[in-house]
């Protein structure tokens, strides 16, 4: 059930956007189109937004830089989360990780299930948490971004979304750091 407290002012985000692929550029990268759309219309910010080649470490190190940036609270990347050779984001993104949030790559292929049926059991979205900032790794259809946006993303960096949101809890991802 989703339901909108309009008592309760919205909180822009600052995202980043990063597209994994060995063949696409500014040009031809529609899912970063899509996903940079929805932030923007959502009323968030885009803070930053690559391109990179499918390299296991050049991804992991944008990831760490951004995740370091104090000007990004959240990472969306589009491409590289399927089954082939070359799709190596998923294993970047766990290698960043400080902790996973298992419940978006099954919240993930709930939806997708409804728009392609038992095609989604060929990706591997994932999402997890590191320096305090949200990651998720989406597959590099425009389709998928949408649907991860629209049916996931878009209510959960929702400050006003009932029962809980991503963004109420935005304190307290780090409190491990500031222990004494």
């Amino acid at each position: 059930m989703t339901r909108l407290d309009d008592d309760t002012p919205f909180v822009p985000v600052r995202f980043a956007v990063l597209t994994v692929s060995d063949t696409r550029d500014a040009a031809s990268d529609k899912s970063g189109d899509t996903l940079a759309q929805r932030i923007e219309t959502a009323g968030h910010i885009l803070a930053a937004r690559d391109i990179l080649r499918d390299e296991r470490s050049d991804i992991a190190a944008r990831l760490r830089d951004w995740c370091a940036n104090p000007e990004i609270d959240a990472i969306l990347t589009t491409g590289g989360t399927g089954l082939t050779g070359r799709d190596v984001t998923v294993e970047a993104h766990r290698d960043v990780y400080e902790k996973e949030i298992d419940a978006f790559g099954t919240i993930f292929t709930i939806v997708s299930m409804q728009k392609i049926g038992t095609s989604a059991i060929q990706s591997r979205a994932c999402a997890g948490v590191a320096q305090g900032t949200y990651l998720f790794a989406l597959p590099g259809s425009p389709g998928a971004c949408r649907d991860a946006w629209d049916e996931i993303l878009a209510y959960q960096f929702d400050y006003r979304h009932r029962p809980c949101n991503f963004v109420e809890i935005f304190p307290r991802l780090d409190e491990h750091l500031r222990r004494k």
